[in-house]
């Protein structure tokens, strides 16, 4: 049995009529002509804790992000294209109309459907100053008037709500963080001395963690405390947690470069820091607008903006960097035992997309050092496989089949790094439609792995070169090329990122992943994926400073799904040297059978045959 994940449904379409009728009652009672529901926590939180999910509670949709606008005669959900077909299963559409992000934006759908001169609430705690913003100028122009809540109205409602968590706070090794507290302090305060601003509220938990040296146990997949930080630029940190969750060993180390308070006394804070008319930058990215009002109905100014920790964090140190490779190798072997055992077992036919994730975390859990998932696995089969974002449940469960593409995107969380990891495989023989969209699909992760670039280039300026081979053929992919992994933090780090919309410029010591894809609705899905390491890149003769990236992840690509008449000298060898890399690195960590089974899934291309058995 799994540890780290389950399957089962948890929520189920019927759940959302008796609780729509509640929160309608509430609404009319309160005077509102309507609430917005985001799949939001105080922080903007990826993963968010289970007394958080108020939209999947309410609607029964569990996706990791989509909003939804309860009206007194109609309701919609907005998600984005990852979702569209998982919100029309999960939710009654006859009390809410799934609406695609692309199509109209929770804004534009308010300002269509909203009675004029009508209220309508939200909590300013779930929304950023820039959600706040986009929310008053549409409520605006449907001529009514957004209103703030005290407390939120599906807390109201949710009469057996859970308890916030608790979990415990712990240090993070000086040998895993490789710089201490005190000196990421220091690197911060020159951040806000050249921002000039007199302080800064860290909301972000992620950057809490990392500029203290801290973990914590909060939430599932991501190993972080919940709480609240100011951080001034010429005194003491104050930090705000329950005391409940702070470990001694924590508490000890945290006595020396911080000031702990209980959460209780955050806002009062925050009022005083105000009082004084002080300059307070809030992270446009996480802050709550709740923060913004407070401050300046105190007197202080709020500067929104970016948290200058989020920079610092992305480029890791020699420490860091060190042990994200020690990860990799472990992670590695784990995965490619699996794809060992899986082209043994799959053809039978008696393998499923649960029973296959289960397979994949023993063998992670064999290791002795796995602390946790770093997200839910995506293990998909035949259609499932065209989701990009599908989660297994018992309910969609789906057997493995011989003549079906088989795709297990995972990754794991390690003390000493984060990985993230996709291949995708066949089970029997492919189609020669298969092997030629792999292929393009291929083509595109080793133009990221081999691309080289000057210093100043961003993630948006290289995202194409994923997608030209799928372009040729009038095909392309619906999401980003490559985003950001922390250091045994959140497997979805920014600011980096490769994709059109990646305008963080990329500098030594970021972690990104390389994973394009290709998706064929109601057939099959393709995604490869190794995480890199950007890194500085001598080449004689250069004017500029360049840079490229190290692939870190270490397993073998399936070559029954590629085409090689398709790829270039270059590209043939980049896979036969990628490989030859892995049988190096790997071969003290596996078994004489799965050792075995790696030399002949990875022969040189040059002597590669269309089939490989175990």
């Amino acid at each position: 049995m799994a540890r780290f994940q389950t399957f089962e449904d948890r929520t189920t379409p019927a759940q959302g009529r008796e609780r729509t009728t509640r929160l309608r009652a509430e609404l009319e009672r309160r005077g509102y002509a309507g609430f917005v529901v985001p799949r939001a926590d105080e922080h903007q939180s990826e993963y968010v804790p289970p007394n958080a999910e108020r939209l999947a509670w309410l609607t029964g949709f569990t996706g990791s992000a989509g909003t939804a606008i309860v009206l007194l005669e109609k309701a919609a959900l907005v998600v984005d294209g990852r979702y569209i077909l998982q919100a029309a299963e999960q939710v009654d559409t006859t009390l809410f109309t799934p609406v695609l992000l692309s199509d109209k934006s929770p804004e534009d759908w308010i300002a269509e459907n909203l009675p004029a001169d009508a209220v309508l609430a939200y909590d300013p705690w779930l929304h950023t100053p820039d959600g706040s913003k986009r929310l008053e100028r549409a409520v605006e122009r449907a001529g009514g008037r957004l209103a703030p809540v005290d407390i939120n109205l599906i807390d109201v409602i949710w009469t057996d709500r859970p308890l916030a968590p608790k979990g415990p706070i712990v240090p993070h090794p000086l040998e895993r963080a490789g710089e201490a507290a005190s000196d990421k302090l220091a690197r911060i305060r020159a951040k806000l001395q050249d921002a000039r601003v007199d302080a800064l509220v860290v909301s972000d938990p992620h950057n809490l963690a990392w500029s203290f040296n801290l973990r914590g146990a909060d939430v599932g997949h991501t190993p972080i405390p919940f709480g609240y930080g100011v951080i001034p630029r010429d005194r003491r940190p104050q930090l705000y947690f329950d005391p409940a969750k702070i470990t001694n060993e924590a508490g000890a180390a945290l006595g020396d470069v911080a000031d702990l308070c209980p959460p209780t006394q955050f806002v009062e804070d925050l009022d005083a820091l105000g009082e004084t008319g002080a300059t307070v930058r809030l992270d446009s990215a996480t802050a709550a607008v709740a923060l913004a009002r407070r401050l300046e109905v105190a007197g202080g100014k709020a500067d929104v903006g970016p948290d200058p920790i989020s920079l610092l964090k992305a480029a890791k140190n020699a420490s860091e960097i060190a042990g994200t490779r020690a990860a990799h190798l472990r992670d590695g072997a784990a995965v490619t035992r699996f794809l060992a055992w899986f082209d043994r077992e799959a053809p039978s036919g008696k393998l499923d997309e649960i029973s296959a994730a289960e397979a994949l975390e023993s063998f992670r859990l064999e290791t002795g050092l796995v602390k946790d998932l770093s997200f839910p696995s995506i293990s998909a089969t035949g259609p499932n496989a065209a989701l990009p974002h599908y989660r297994v449940t018992v309910r969609t469960n789906r057997r493995i089949e011989p003549g079906q593409i088989y795709l297990i995107d995972s990754g794991a969380q390690y003390e000493d790094g984060t990985t993230d990891i996709t291949r995708t495989v066949i089970v029997g023989t492919p189609t020669e439609e298969m092997r030629e969209r792999n292929t393009r699909v291929l083509k595109g992760h080793i133009a990221i792995a081999r691309a080289v670039f000057p210093k100043g280039t961003t993630g948006a300026q290289i995202d194409a070169f994923a997608r030209r081979s799928l372009w040729e053929a009038g095909l392309d992919f619906d999401h980003g090329t490559g985003h950001g992994v922390g250091s045994y933090l959140s497997v979805h780090e920014g600011p980096q990122r490769i994709s059109k919309l990646g305008h963080t410029v990329l500098e030594p010591g970021m972690i990104l992943s390389n994973e394009p894809g290709y998706y064929r609705t109601g057939a099959y899905g393709i995604r490869i994926e190794n995480l890199v390491l950007v890194e500085h890149r001598s080449i004689q003769g250069a004017e500029r400073e360049m840079m490229g990236f190290e692939t870190l992840t270490l397993a073998p690509l399936d070559l029954r799904l590629v085409d090689a008449s398709m790829l270039t000298p270059d590209e043939a060898a980049w896979i036969d040297q990628y490989h030859a890399r892995v049988r190096s690195a790997l071969a003290t960590l596996l078994d004489e059978p799965t050792r075995l089974w790696l030399e002949k899934a990875t022969v040189p291309l040059s002597g590669s045959t269309s089939e490989v058995s175990a």
